[in-house]
């Protein structure tokens, strides 16, 4: 079953890990949970007047989860909404009386409205600055014929192009779509611009419409129209057909391109275009992408660009989303061979860098850098000729300015805000867990009886004996020594759930259980238990959402010295 939980939720909330029970549990499993915890809370088995008072709290809090996730209306209201859903003051949802069916339904219809909203809401703005600089003069610098003039001994690199532009959505209904954009180019000290209003209306799940109006900078009104149909001819054969219109001051330019795309196998597509207009060409291509590569040949015929390309790209299975790539392009312009790499520098950043090197065009190096739906690209010409050191130093400059900029700059920053993130969490989450741990250290008190009678059985027939438990975040890495673990004693709380000399839990965050609290707020943690069964020790280190069932074989030791 889906979840609506939050993360930052107090996790008494969870009434399945309350009950310590799967969140597929049937209603017999929900009942023998609920009984053992009955007999363990019950008000009436104590006298002592405080904790009589704790146990009436944490009973009434055990027999809530049990009537909500009993009643099959209540726990799919619970599995979608989490436990503010159940509250009856301001609900307005869905009727009580509806299925648990007809409530997800319901939801599914709601979510669509709530998406349609967020969608009138939004701009969805883009935006693409390029800036092109001209190197060429740090290795084909003219010091023979220019070293007597003033500054003519130092390289000269400047901007010789630059190109802006941006674009936002307008949202009129679930169909229809307004975009503005605009751009902005100049090189070596001419430009011009666009302004560009396009109305989309997407008739189908297979098919749209555009027509764009264009005003240039010479004032002259350009009007595109396009029409584009995709279709299924069988499961693996698929057509795109796109028809276009431009209207300008040269006249009306008619232009078709048609799409052919068959899978070849699971991760491989060949495609095949088609395309007839101002610049007309067939293409054919195989592309295949797996989850660590991607390979793409293509050829083309056309004017003015015919080429053979190959390329191929290798992604690293590692949090940054590593990427390294290569390709060769051949046509009638000369050859071309690019190399280089990207990598997911923060949560919204990527960062990339190739290096091109050609006949007739020389050397250059890209650097791309995409924050969110902006994308900064800086093209670099360092060289006409195919000169060695302009490749080295375009191969081994990005890579060394990089990892220091990793090491002084990103990591640190990174850190930084990942510790603000966390303190922010913490705070947020202060009175949650101040509470949570009272109600813990309350259930402690009343599981101390249960407990003794339980080692006691226990003891008689050489079973489960919990010596000790902990439960959070271990220092285990050398290199982190001078962090300090933080950890709570749930030695109790898991002998108290021993039964048969069996111990189970099920596949959920483990400070919601009985006698559990949160001892450090969104850091990894884990349970580290040490127990005997036969008169043999055993320990065990189980992860924080992982199920644990001991005993176990393999937990088996002879003698250790248990630290934190």
């Amino acid at each position: 079953m889906a979840s609506a939980l939050d993360d930052d939720e107090i996790s008494s909330d969870d009434y399945y890990s309350l009950l310590n029970v799967r969140r597929e549990a049937t209603n017999d499993e929900l009942k023998a949970a609920y009984r053992r915890l009955c007999m363990l809370y019950h008000p009436d088995k104590h006298r002592d007047p405080d904790l009589k008072r704790q146990a009436e709290q944490l009973f009434n809090l055990v027999h809530e989860a049990y009537e909500v996730l009993s009643d099959p209306q209540s726990r799919a209201i619970y599995d979608i909404y989490g436990k503010r859903g159940l509250d009856v003051e301001g609900w307005e949802v869905v009727e009580r009386k509806r299925t648990p069916t007809e409530i997800r339904e319901e939801y599914e219809r709601l979510q669509s409205e709530r998406e349609e909203r967020r969608l009138q809401q939004r701009t969805n703005p883009k935006g693409t600055i390029s800036v092109g600089i001209d190197a060429t003069d740090l290795f084909d610098h003219y010091e023979e014929e220019y070293e007597d003039m003033e500054g003519g001994g130092v390289p000269h690199v400047e901007i010789n192009k630059m190109h802006i532009s941006q674009s936002i959505e307008a949202p009129l209904t679930t169909r229809d779509t307004a975009i503005l954009s605009g751009s902005l180019s100049t090189h070596n000290g001419t430009g011009g611009g666009t302004i560009n209003l396009a109305l989309r209306r997407v008739t189908s799940a297979k098919g749209w419409g555009e027509v764009c109006s264009a005003l240039t900078g010479h004032y002259f009104p350009q009007l595109d129209i396009q029409i584009v149909r995709t279709g299924t001819f069988i499961n693996t054969l698929f057509m795109t057909a796109q028809c276009g219109l431009q209207v300008s001051s040269r006249g009306i330019r008619p232009g078709f391109t048609t799409v052919l795309a068959r899978h070849l196998d699971k991760n491989t597509m060949g495609y095949l275009q088609w395309k007839w207009g101002v610049q007309s060409s067939m293409n054919t291509s195989i592309v295949r992408d797996t989850k660590s590569s991607h390979f793409t040949c293509a050829m083309q015929l056309g004017i003015p660009h015919t080429f053979l390309m190959m390329s191929y790209q290798y992604k690293f299975q590692d949090d940054d989303q590593t990427k390294i790539k290569g390709s060769v392009k051949s046509g009638f312009f000369g050859t071309v061979i690019e190399y280089g790499a990207e990598r997911k520098i923060s949560r919204h950043s990527v960062l990339g860098a190739t290096v091109s090197v050609g006949v007739p065009q020389g050397v250059s190096l890209k650097i791309k850098l995409n924050r969110a739906s902006q994308t900064y690209f800086f093209p670099i010409h360092l060289t006409d000729q195919l000169l060695p050191s302009a490749v080295f130093y375009a191969t081994v400059g990005p890579l060394v300015f990089y990892l220091a900029i990793q090491r002084l700059v990103i990591r640190p920053y990174v850190q930084a805000q990942k510790e603000q993130d966390l303190e922010k969490q913490r705070e947020s989450s202060a009175s949650n867990i101040a509470k949570k741990k009272q109600e813990a250290e309350s259930a402690v008190l009343l599981m101390q009886e249960s407990v003794r009678r339980i080692i006691e059985a226990e003891e008689s027939k050489m079973g489960l004996i919990i010596l000790n438990a902990w439960y959070g975040k271990f220092v285990t890495d050398n290199s982190k020594r001078h962090e300090r673990a933080k950890v709570i004693d749930v030695t109790v709380p898991l002998q108290c759930l021993v039964k048969d000399s069996k111990l189970i839990l099920t596949e959920a965050s483990k400070s919601g259980l009985p006698g559990f609290y949160e001892p450090c707020v969104g850091e990894e943690k884990s349970l580290k238990v040490l127990y005997q069964f036969r008169g043999v020790m055993h320990q065990v280190l189980s992860g924080d959402t992982e199920p644990l069932r001991i005993p176990k074989q393999c937990s088996k030791i002879n003698r250790h010295k248990i630290g934190i």
